[in-house]
């Protein structure tokens, strides 16, 4: 960085030009609109770095405490909403050195010596990231919470299941939901692994083949708190492989969310009626005064697409740049930015509705697993437990479907007389076995839907979210 008190509409890097950039060009240029998010970040990594600059004898040590205190100077402006800096800053790498020198004076040009913007900018994104990762997984686990508190409240509850979005058998309702339990838990876990890559500091990599000056990274390291360094200079500027990859698990993130969104959508029509909206988390319409609208989860189911769409673009953008740095790369921050944003405010919205916009109507449950056929595998398997092969059971509780529907019966509808018929293994017991109530409580494999094995799995889960 060389001399910062330029004239008006030059950059501190303008005296290799002889004029200044085209007004519209500069506008293009900047990305202070957007990377002032970062500020927080940088000058805790500038902090760093000056104060290895002054253990390793690059800088004075009277000289990187006066930056240091300036640089927290421009902190608290910013936060009190005193330093404001516009398109003529450029990005808020420049903003932050054009103010420290007008408070410390020349000596705030020592700063950026022996970096780059490009390693700058990755330790300024890693940093960020960082503190992301831990807040979207501290609102995973109140989402999981959450997601526990209404299953215990539901291990009896009955919802029927689906396959191919045809009723296949029913379920514990609270089995349903530790569904989305476990796969808020592979969120969790994807994102603990994710935070090990992102916590490894660039600094020091310079433009991308490293300094002349006889820098400690290791030590700038361990005062960030980052877990190792970058081995080589030209992978650490133009790595985003850490970006990528939280977006891909953002958006799995919002995988999980949207497919519960569907389901609520779908449970909420008079056609499914299996909750009520409350009026907290629904809206109306403008022309249809009975409407109640489900706002909360078709916008998520919305806004999936939206960080989809971030990871593409992240794909796109890195696979044909050469090593190692371009500026294609100031295009990760909105991406990113964005990408953060959008799964912190699903996550919150979605535990909201979860945990007070929506009611089950067990009522209308019930009469839902009663008035099928979802039964039909367990007569089946009633009779293979008799010693009839499964196939040959399959195949004659097929026939009987097949007869009860032609005679708008239910399995439950026919008389004993009429089971025997059938197959003379069919008992009395027959009526028990085929109750919703049974088939959910007989399916105890481990991990199944078995109210024992919804309890074990409950135990399970609250041990887990107390670790």
């Amino acid at each position: 960085m060389e001399n910062t008190s330029s004239t008006p509409g030059q950059q501190p890097w303008s005296q290799r030009f002889e004029s200044a950039l085209h007004p519209a060009i500069a506008r293009f240029n900047a990305s202070i609109g957007f990377d002032i998010a970062l500020i927080e970040y940088d000058l805790t990594g500038s902090q760093a770095h000056v104060r290895m600059l002054a253990q390793t004898g690059i800088v004075p040590a009277s000289e990187a405490e006066q930056i240091v205190a300036g640089l927290e100077q421009i902190r608290q402006e910013y936060r009190q909403g005193q330093f404001q800096p516009g398109v003529e800053a450029e990005d808020v790498h420049f903003a932050v050195e054009r103010r420290l020198t007008e408070l410390v004076g020349d000596v705030g040009k020592k700063l950026h010596t022996a970096r780059s913007r490009n390693d700058q900018v990755g330790t300024d994104t890693r940093l960020y990231l960082r503190d992301q990762i831990q807040q979207i997984q501290a609102r995973l686990r109140q989402w999981q919470q959450t997601l526990l508190d209404l299953a215990e409240q539901n291990v009896e509850t009955l919802i029927p299941g689906y396959t191919h979005l045809q009723r296949a058998q029913p379920l514990s309702l609270a089995h349903h939901l530790l569904a989305y339990f476990e796969m808020a838990q592979r969120d969790w876990q994807r994102l603990t692994e994710i935070y090990q890559r992102v916590n490894v500091s660039p600094l020091g990599s310079g433009a991308l083949a490293g300094t002349t000056f006889p820098i400690d990274r290791h030590y700038t390291a361990e005062l960030l708190n980052f877990g190792g360094v970058y081995a080589n200079s030209l992978d650490g500027v133009s790595d985003r492989d850490f970006a990528i990859e939280f977006l891909c698990a953002a958006s799995l993130i919002m995988v999980h969310l949207s497919r519960l969104s569907e389901e609520v959508i779908l449970w909420a029509s008079e056609e499914f009626a299996f909750v009520s909206l409350k009026d907290s988390c629904s809206t109306g319409s403008s022309i249809m005064p009975q409407k109640k609208n489900p706002d909360v989860p078709e916008l998520v189911r919305g806004k999936s697409g939206r960080v989809f769409g971030h990871l593409q673009a992240l794909l796109v953008l890195m696979k044909g740049l050469p090593l190692a740095y371009n500026k294609d790369l100031q295009e990760d921050k909105e991406a990113l930015f964005d990408a953060v944003n959008t799964v912190q405010a699903c996550l919150e919205a979605m535990t909201i509705l979860m945990a007070e916009g929506l009611v089950f109507r067990p009522e209308r449950l019930a009469e839902a697993v009663s008035t099928d056929f979802s039964n039909a595998t367990d007569v089946a398997d009633y009779l293979a437990a008799r010693g009839v092969p499964f196939r040959e059971a399959y195949n004659i509780v097929g026939q009987v479907v097949k007869t009860c529907l032609a005679q708008s019966k239910l399995l439950k509808d026919l008389s004993l007389s009429e089971w025997q018929a059938i197959h003379p293994q069919f008992e009395a017991d027959i009526y028990q076995a085929i109750t919703p109530q049974q088939v959910v409580a007989a399916r105890n494999s481990y991990g199944g839907t078995g109210f024992a094995q919804v309890r074990n799995a409950l135990a399970a889960a609250r041990d887990l979210l107390k670790i």
